[in-house]
């Protein structure tokens, strides 16, 4: 059982760094990152944090958002415990503000499914890794 959470998490990882470079340059696909750059506009104008008087550049926001994505997801797949704990936390933030800003714009809730399944496996991972320590001080 413990392969099955392995690859899970690495394949998840490796995921989440796809995901990250794609949002980072146009080299991997032209069409793709085009999107992301439209959709980031829309995304900065419901930013959670804009009713407290923050709302992020557009680009900028992409480009933060890449960053963490590749980063966490490399740390997912191939870190450290540690990290790999946090960079499920940070992930799971990530994935919970997708979600938000999706429902937020009124998009189809399909849209909300592949960031809603990913939010869902990070979560099976982190029960997953909380029993494993449990069971080593019990």
């Amino acid at each position: 059982m413990a392969f099955v959470f392995t690859a899970i998490r690495v394949l998840l990882g490796l995921f989440f760094s796809f995901a990250g470079a794609v949002k980072l340059t146009d080299l991997i696909s032209d069409e793709v990152y085009q999107q992301m750059k439209t959709q980031f506009v829309q995304f900065a104008d419901v930013f959670p944090l804009k009713s407290f008087g923050f709302k992020p550049e557009p680009m900028q926001y992409l480009e933060a958002v890449g960053w963490i994505e590749l980063v966490a997801g490399l740390l997912l797949a191939f870190g450290p415990r540690l990290l790999q704990e946090i960079s499920n936390f940070v992930l799971s933030i990530i994935m919970m503000g997708a979600i938000y800003t999706l429902l937020v714009l009124k998009e189809p809730v399909a849209m909300c499914a592949p960031a809603t399944v990913c939010l869902g496996l990070l979560l099976l991972l982190n029960i997953h890794g909380r029993r494993k320590r449990k069971s080593k001080f019990e």
